[in-house]
């Protein structure tokens, strides 16, 4: 049996600055952004804000000897206006090989299809639709230039509630506040917390994470940033067990600012679900925001 695979799907825009072209498909309209993306089909497009992120996981097949990560292109470009998106990928020397697109037409029937673990975009209601349909998805925003700078592994933080756990906690939080919040969850320790949207890329990544043994030679490495402390750590800490999952650090802010840990952890990518906390992880490094609707899986 061959090793899992980490599989990313990738929206064209998340992985290059499309921001010009996408102005011409707005204002006036699909055909004149297809003459535009031909006739520029050897103009390399810039780097956009998750190509860091996809560029460092790619890197790992080398690094690691083995294959690690696989990242797919899925788009709702045209075949006929992809050629530029090819040749820049080429031109950067990224290995990606896959694409799908399908000229407009939704692209969720097919994150499955390809088994994508995880899906990035810029576009929240693809990734809405990506999140209400089981994939793990998330939408990027413009973040600094160096990320995991100086880190020899891949660096993955998650925010618990609403984002690898479900929502039920986070729900008594906003109704009935603090105090509530931390007797429900002392009084549920012993109960495990049931799955969020990211539960099932936190098992595909600990299972990559296996393959290397010990901590120390993982290629990926994760943490927790969490707002919670104790004693609302117990039930998080006895759910990672039963899940069978590891999780390298664990951070309960107690409600402090987010920011400085991430920093400090060199994270290449931070998942939350909380806009204030995006909006403020962004300034240091590449932060992706989760759909917040879910009920209780």
């Amino acid at each position: 049996m061959s090793d899992r695979l980490l599989t990313i799907g990738i929206s064209t825009r998340a992985l290059f600055d499309l921001d010009y072209e996408n102005e011409i498909f707005i204002n006036e309209g699909p055909q004149a952004y297809v003459d535009y993306m031909v006739d520029h089909e050897n103009d390399v497009i810039k780097k956009g804000p998750a190509f860091g992120l996809i560029q460092a996981l790619l890197e790992l097949n080398n690094s690691c000897g083995k294959p690690i990560c696989e990242v797919i292109v899925i788009s709702q470009n045209s075949a006929d206006s992809s050629l530029r998106i090819f040749n820049s990928i080429s031109n950067y020397g990224l290995d990606i090989t896959r694409a799908c697109l399908t000229t407009g037409a939704s692209i969720v029937p097919y994150l499955s299809a390809y088994g994508v673990d995880l899906y990035l975009s810029t576009n929240e209601n693809d990734v809405c639709k990506a999140t209400m349909a089981g994939i793990a998805s998330a939408t990027v925003l413009d973040s600094p230039k160096e990320l995991g700078s100086g880190k020899s592994q891949i660096r993955i933080a998650f925010d618990g509630d609403c984002v690898l756990f479900n929502n039920e906690s986070e729900i008594i939080f906003q109704k009935e506040g603090l105090e509530a919040f931390g007797n429900h969850e002392r009084s549920q320790a012993l109960i495990p917390l049931k799955k969020g949207p990211f539960a099932n890329l936190l098992s595909v990544i600990s299972q990559i994470q296996n393959q290397f043994g010990d901590v120390a030679n993982s290629p990926i490495r994760t943490a927790l940033v969490t707002a919670r402390c104790a004693p609302a750590h117990e039930r998080v800490i006895r759910t990672f067990r039963l899940w069978g999952v590891r999780i390298d650090e664990a951070h309960f802010l107690g409600g402090l600012d987010k920011t400085a840990v991430l920093k400090a952890f060199g994270a290449h990518i931070f998942f939350d679900d909380n806009d204030d906390n995006i909006k403020a992880a962004s300034t240091v490094v590449l932060a992706a925001k989760v759909p917040n609707f879910l009920k209780a899986i």
